[in-house]
């Protein structure tokens, strides 16, 4: 299952290459302040065993693995890092996740673990009896003055190659050592029930757009929690605490009622787009909990979008679609989120009471340069009419992105161009409202 090759990108997974992450880490690098060193943070992760999945499964199916690992490493970058980083697959197994921005070294080695616990889950593009796991090691760095691109790529390799010696240590750093004595798996699960006991979990709404008109018509609903030691920790790596403390639940309900009541000023004619993970759709009294908030707020259930991944309708499919249909049938829609990512089961577009798809932002970055991106747009566009389903584009990043979405029949995008995430105050402004 090959997909486009273009000069930057990897042919398979569609994440950067070896050659285009060490231009980009050297662009870092120049770009820093003279007598200063570019606060680049990297971490090399390999796939443990990799190669037993191709002789168990075949090396089809360890393809779809690859693809689906690295969608999860580029979803999990897009929400713990600021707008400067890269993905990057080195070499069959292997990849290179790297981030411009100043990360303390406790922050950065939290960052891997749960990373690395993200990637662990059961894989959704192997069906076998027993769930498919993929356990990585990790090598982690931060630059150092005078060293070159290329040399930190090798001080990773060398250190992962070390750790091949050692194999109950899943993590190491260049220089040998472990991170410095941070918070513990209990501490954070501590940390965040008293965060949300302290209402200190924070929205902001990144703004939806019209393709035909050019109207803000809505906004996506985002989590932030600004640890006092780790620095802001995003949705996926909040929710990943929140599930071993037995406390996701709460957390996104908490999520949803702040987010619910934050967009209860707004006018009439924006939607809220809310993300649904598959604690909610395991809980039964869901969609009463959400219409009865939504209703608190004033905010109609046809202005509301749930927004849900294929990783939350992995387990229990049936179930899920009985859940989300309760919510269809209260007027709400829902969207597959993060589509074209990795695996893509197609059952979910028939199972499932779906009134759109909101594409990756990997399927939007290559528009403008490369024509089979662009076939690959029409064809999912055309899919979608044939289901009556409308397309939102995500990450659009530039002029030429957005003339092509919106020629190309996406009824909506979303993405840097038009606006950065906002409060609800500067969303209210930003409408005019």
């Amino acid at each position: 299952m090959e997909r486009h090759e273009t000069e930057c990108h990897d042919p398979l997974t569609g994440v950067c290459n070896a050659k285009a992450a060490l231009q980009q880490l050297g662009e870092w690098q120049t770009g820093a302040d003279p007598g200063q060193v570019a606060p680049i943070h990297a971490m090399l992760l390999s796939l443990k065993r990799f190669s037993a999945v191709n002789l168990a499964y075949g090396e089809v199916a360890g393809d779809r693995a690859l693809v689906e690992v690295a969608g999860r490493i580029a979803a999990f970058a897009r929400a713990e890092f600021g707008h400067e980083w890269l993905v990057a697959r080195v070499t069959g197994s292997t990849f290179l996740i790297a981030a411009m921005e100043a990360a303390s070294r406790e922050r950065w080695q939290w960052l891997a673990e749960e990373l690395a616990l993200d990637i662990a889950r059961p894989l959704a593009s192997i069906e076998a009896p027993a769930p498919v796991r993929l356990w990585p090691r990790m090598a982690l760095l931060r630059a150092v003055a005078g060293e070159s691109p290329e040399r930190m790529v090798t001080r990773l390799g060398e250190a992962l190659e070390s750790g091949r010696h050692n194999p109950g240590k899943r993590f190491c750093w260049v220089d040998g050592t472990r991170s410095l004595p941070g918070r513990s798996a209990h501490e954070l699960e501590a940390d965040l029930i008293g965060a949300l006991g302290r209402d200190e979990i924070s929205i902001v709404y990144q703004p939806q757009f019209c393709s035909r008109t050019g109207a803000m018509v809505g906004a996506e609903a985002l989590a932030r929690w600004e640890h006092p030691t780790l620095g802001r920790i995003g949705p996926s790596a909040m929710l990943a605490i929140a599930e071993r403390a037995d406390h996701i639940g709460q957390l996104s309900r908490h999520i949803v009622r702040k987010a619910l009541l934050g967009a209860r000023e707004w006018p009439p004619h924006l939607n809220i787009s809310l993300n649904v993970t598959s604690a909610d759709l395991a809980t039964s009294d869901f969609a009463t909990v959400l219409a009865d908030t939504a209703s608190e707020a004033g905010i109609a259930p046809e202005r509301v979008i749930l927004e849900i991944t294929e990783q939350a309708l992995v387990i229990e499919l049936d179930r899920s679609a009985q859940r989300l249909q309760e919510l269809a049938d209260r007027g709400m829609q829902i969207v597959l989120d993060d589509f074209g990512a990795g695996f893509c089961n197609f059952r979910y577009l028939t199972m499932l009471p779906l009134t759109g798809l909101k594409l990756d932002r990997s399927m939007i970055e290559n528009l403008a340069e490369d024509t089979r991106d662009l076939a690959v747009l029409r064809g999912i566009v055309a899919m979608a009419r044939a289901l009556d389903l409308y397309v939102v584009a995500e990450g659009v990043e530039n002029p030429a992105q957005k003339l092509i979405v919106s020629a190309e029949g996406c009824v909506k995008w979303q993405g840097f161009l038009g606006a950065r995430p906002m409060t609800a105050s500067e969303l209210a402004s930003f409408s005019g409202g």
